[in-house]
């Protein structure tokens, strides 16, 4: 049989080999098109990266040091580049830190630079379909597998719990956006549920190569909400949660033509040709069957730990120590009486134990200070940081004479305070007790 120099006949190729249009030459890309696709490449590797080794053991303690070397590259280039403190906190719960804007920078320009030096090197290249296609792999799964934990963290409401007794007893207009995002969402577990489902959903199409594009428009319409609510109400994972809307219209913007002949055309369609991603038909079932092991494992693993947390959480609170709303009956600070004068903005008004490892204390303004605790009952004290202030720490000493009554003193803010509360029963709040009603006569908005 006569072939082409460098091209392999068919019939060269042994039975189990499947040729396909990835054995031979496709289309040529445009200059731009390439040029893109190297930065595309570089940008969506370093920010997913070290994904997916953190899941192997013992590789994924070794793959932690790819996080060590931007704790070290992103402070330099914040103090050279911007003149600014760029520290790593950690998981305090915020992304769009000083920290995380500098490390985008640096993708940005590393990006760049690298998709340059890789035009200059290899810009014979006709096109990266073969590459483009295990990047769309790459992509589909870092994506499929935060949308399968961000969702079970909902169906069963962990992300978003349900308020609690400070919370509820805050001035409305006290509390954050954030906040009040908060109590919003975990004031109605329908929705919490109906939102998490709508991410696990997306999530789990994207792992199947014949789905992608529904999950990748799934996520397109859950994340552009989540997206909105972020910047809305002033939640700090604006930029993560960026990233990951773009993620899903990279991966729909694969089908676009497609997308604009059905929906904007009036034109047919044309099915997507699902090519093989090997050569050998034993290699795409084996990386087949390990890809639905490892998502039916981590599914199933994110799913429980959220409901155990649940479960968990419910049970722990009511059997704190010291559960429970507290009305400070009198308080002394530095050996002086504060009568509780609602004149005197900053004296203590209510302490609440209702949430495990944390306390809340409400001033006589209405506003509430949050604390992080550990609880030595054997010694009666409270060793406390402020959530807000991590260097902030002090421990207090409790003494609770009665079921009712309690007594707390210690160093506080620089002084030294003593006060007697008195446990209460918190009002019945309508926000948790109005549930849902078919009918409504006139409209219930307080």
């Amino acid at each position: 049989m006569q072939t082409t120099p460098g091209l392999r006949a068919v019939d060269d190729f042994p039975p189990d080999v499947q040729l396909t249009e990835n054995l031979r030459p496709g289309p040529a890309w445009g200059a731009v098109k390439k040029l893109l696709f190297r930065f595309a490449f570089v940008y969506l590797v370093l920010y997913s990266f070290p994904f997916p080794l953190y899941y192997i053991p013992y590789v994924g303690t070794a793959a932690m040091g790819y996080y060590q070397i931007w704790k070290a590259l992103v402070p330099w280039v914040g103090k050279h580049v911007f003149n600014v403190i760029a520290t790593a906190h950690g998981a305090n719960g915020s992304g769009d830190s000083t920290y995380g804007y500098v490390q985008i920078f640096c993708f940005l320009v590393i990006s760049i630079a690298a998709a340059l030096i890789w035009t200059l090197l290899d810009w014979k290249r006709r096109n990266y379909a073969r590459l483009y296609e295990w990047l769309r792999v790459y992509v589909r799964f870092v994506l499929a597998v935060t949308m399968i934990e961000y969702g079970a963290t909902k169906v069963f409401p962990w992300q978003f719990p349900a308020p609690s007794t400070d919370r509820l007893m805050q001035p409305f207009g006290d509390a954050s956006p954030m906040g009040l995002l908060w109590t919003f969402m975990g004031a109605s577990v329908p929705y919490t549920v109906f939102s998490g489902l709508g991410e696990l959903v997306g999530g789990l199409l994207l792992t199947v190569r014949r789905t992608t594009l529904l999950g990748a428009l799934v996520c397109i319409g859950v994340m552009s909400n989540v997206v909105m609510l972020n910047f809305s109400y002033d939640v700090p994972v604006k930029v993560y949660s960026s990233h990951l809307l773009l993620m899903a219209v990279f991966l729909a913007a694969h089908d676009l033509r497609r997308l604009a002949n059905l929906l904007v055309l009036n034109r047919p369609a044309e099915p997507e040709e699902i090519r093989p991603l090997f050569r050998r038909k034993w290699l795409a079932r084996t990386a087949a069957a390990f890809a639905a092991v490892f998502i039916l494992y981590e599914t199933g693993t994110t799913l429980y730990e959220s409901y155990k947390a649940v479960r968990e959480s419910g049970s722990q609170a009511s059997k704190l120590p010291l559960y429970g709303m507290w009305n400070v009956e009198e308080l002394e600070v530095d050996g002086k009486v504060r009568p509780p004068l609602v004149t005197d903005e900053k004296r203590w008004q209510r302490m609440f134990f209702s949430v495990p490892g944390r306390f809340a204390i409400q001033l006589m303004s209405g506003s509430r200070e949050r604390y992080d605790f550990e609880v030595d009952e054997k010694n009666r004290t409270l060793v406390a940081t402020k959530r807000t202030d991590p260097d902030w720490k002090t421990t207090l000493v409790y003494r609770r004479l009665r079921p009712d009554v309690l007594f707390v003193e210690g160093p506080f803010d620089g002084h030294k305070v003593r006060a007697r509360l008195r446990r209460t029963e918190p009002p019945e709040f309508p926000l948790l007790t109005r549930g849902f009603h078919w009918i409504n006569e006139r409209p219930f908005n307080r």
